[in-house]
């Protein structure tokens, strides 16, 4: 038996038994410990498991280039990141695009805008199109019914694919799916959006106004958001493939 298919083994046996993501937790401990961290393995890591709560927050931190590969330098960036929120965050409120009552969300896109020179243009997001090739893959029945009733350009792409589900998923949910939006993976938006249409159909179809299925899908019940991420992964395996780890 060969080491790959060793491991693919003991990562089913460790799922049937309950103990899922063992091995994976292991071997992303043995990532960190390197000196100098490997970018390219911890995406390709974060891309084909969930993250584990403990060293999700470094990990993203790292892929994000908000800490450097290097561990030894960590407290000291750490520091300089602060004062540049700090400084950032002021920035915005002295030219009035935040406030204090402006929501965490938004504050974060505007010190993206700022810091990457997009402030007071919005990011272009070529998302939707994509959303829609993929749901008419699906359920061409449920694309047909959105476009009879006039929603396909009225749903509510800001909610996900500007704010990646922030204000629509709890946050054990919305962990997931940003591991693979940090690690490089925009796609897995789509097939989020894509599940939760596939989720809700009965209810989406029995609505005949794009009102009323843009207002549901702003509030969709937060009890089946692990199963729709968890299908949302599937599908994004299914159409895109899935992510070979590094040698």
């Amino acid at each position: 038996m060969t080491d790959d298919s060793q491991r693919n083994f003991r990562s089913v046996y460790y799922e049937k038994v309950g103990f899922r993501g063992v091995e994976e937790k292991k071997s992303l401990e043995i990532l960190l410990k390197d000196d100098r961290l490997d970018i390219e393995k911890l995406c390709t890591f974060s891309q084909r498991f969930p993250l584990p709560s403990m060293y999700r927050a470094l990990v993203w931190k790292v892929l994000l280039g908000i800490l450097p590969p290097h561990h030894e330098s960590h407290a000291k960036v750490m520091m300089y990141r602060k004062d540049q929120y700090s400084d950032v965050l002021h920035a915005l409120k002295v030219i009035r695009f935040v406030s204090d009552a402006t929501p965490q969300v938004e504050v974060y896109l505007r010190m993206y805008q700022l810091e990457s020179g997009k402030l007071p243009r919005s990011p272009s997001f070529p998302l939707p199109k994509a959303f829609e090739q993929y749901l008419n893959l699906e359920d061409s029945r449920l694309l047909s019914h959105l476009k009879t009733c006039s929603a396909v350009s009225k749903l509510p792409y800001d909610l996900w694919f500007k704010r990646c589900f922030a204000g629509c998923l709890p946050e054990s949910s919305l962990q997931r799916v940003w591991d693979k939006v940090v690690s490089g993976s925009c796609k897995i938006l789509v097939f989020v959006a894509v599940e939760i249409l596939l989720t809700f159909k009965i209810k989406v179809m029995a609505l005949n106004s794009a009102e009323k299925i843009t207002k549901f899908l702003e509030n969709i019940p937060q009890d089946s958001s692990d199963a729709i991420v968890s299908k949302a992964i599937d599908l994004w395996h299914k159409h895109c493939g899935t992510p070979v780890h590094s040698a």
